[in-house]
């Protein structure tokens, strides 16, 4: 029984290995590894990606408004 087990295992194994192998080299589908290692596309240029730019952040700085004779620290006002 325990060579059955292990039989199973070994064939499991192989068959793990086996599919990742093929899994496109680790570069994705319609990719494949060049002849230094990096990724080149299969036939053809890649499809070109167009990203709209994102709007910039409003940054509104508060007034801190001390009264005479106080400053702005840690947070809130405080004497000289």
């Amino acid at each position: 029984m325990k060579y059955l087990f292990a039989a199973v295992m070994l064939a499991s194994a192989v068959v793990g290995f086996s599919e990742a192998a093929s899994a496109a080299e680790g570069c994705g589908p319609g990719w494949y590894r060049g002849r230094y290692g990096n990724c080149r596309p299969m036939g053809g240029r890649p499809p070109v990606v167009v990203v709209a730019p994102r709007p910039a952040p409003v940054v509104v700085v508060r007034p801190r408004g001390c009264p005479y004779g106080l400053r702005w620290y840690a947070g809130r006002c405080r004497p000289f």
